[in-house]
């Protein structure tokens, strides 16, 4: 059985769809089982990353385990899971963790995260996606409002990669051997633009749609309404400074599942109803 943490969120979800879909048992952990949108034959609990303790029952009987990072109180879960018999954890991560830039707060939780986790004795993969196709949704509020999109960092390409397949790569390394010490690096099948991504959702929907660059002083005004600062530095960091490069195209997707990454195109013909 395999405990999948985060499981409703735009990564856990998919792992626990590419789980179940495989007949490999599930225990999907969120913070309120009773509003998560149940799956057929997945068992849902409650549990918190942040309290170590409200997820100790939850590791029972399970021999894989599927972490988010950031989270206080790591080292303490990972101890619990290896006293649980876990055999193996998947750490999501993310591709600036190897940079070792300890002055910018997300490769700072990231990298602390994977410590705690080859600390920890237990078995590892870690897993460094690109950008989430997934962070489009981003954009609905303003094409319900029209057909203009403004958004920042718009001269930096990323290879943008689909949850779908991100979940994919999770659960083959959650249930095959060879993945023990491996850094997985799953990006799409090209590196695209933001007015990239509006051309092709613009032709999905059928609708003219217009991309507009967002000055970075006005993103940086916005994005601090919602997220510490810290963070917001972070971002400018990667993408206006430049030290974070998504724009590589990997084979990992492939490489491990044994088919192509999904398009952007795909991703958002799967989603339209979302932007309607």
């Amino acid at each position: 059985m395999i405990l999948v943490a985060g499981a409703t969120g735009n990564v856990g979800a998919e792992v626990v769809r590419a789980l179940a879909a495989a007949g490999t048992p599930v225990r999907a952990l969120t913070r309120d089982a009773s509003r998560a949108e149940q799956r057929p034959g997945v068992e849902y609990v409650s549990g918190d990353l942040g309290r170590p303790e409200s997820v100790r029952p939850a590791l029972d009987g399970a021999r894989g385990l599927f972490l988010l990072p950031g989270y206080p109180g790591l080292q303490h879960l990972l101890a619990d899971a290896r006293r649980a018999g876990v055999e193996r954890v998947v750490l999501l991560s993310g591709g600036s963790a190897g940079l070792g830039d300890t002055g910018n707060a997300i490769t700072r939780y990231m990298a602390e995260s994977e410590r705690a986790v080859r600390e920890s004795g237990l078995p590892w993969t870690f897993l460094r996606p690109s950008a989430f196709m997934s962070n489009t949704f981003q954009w609905i509020p303003q094409l319900r409002a029209g057909d203009v999109v403004r958004a920042p960092f718009a001269d930096v390409p990323m290879a943008v990669v689909d949850p779908y397949d991100i979940g994919a790569v999770a659960a083959r390394a959650l249930t095959e051997d060879g993945h023990e010490g491996r850094i997985h690096q799953p990006t799409g099948p090209r590196a695209l633009r933001a007015a990239d991504r509006v051309r092709i959702l613009a032709s999905v929907l059928g609708r003219d749609l217009r991309f507009e660059a967002q000055p970075d002083d006005e993103a940086r005004r916005e994005m601090l309404e919602t997220t510490p600062a810290e963070y917001v530095d972070a971002f400018f960091d990667f993408y206006v400074t430049g030290t974070l490069d998504e724009s590589v195209v990997r084979p990992t997707v492939r490489d491990v599942t044994g088919r192509p990454p999904r398009s952007f195109e795909q991703w958002a013909r799967e989603h339209a109803a979302a932007f309607g």
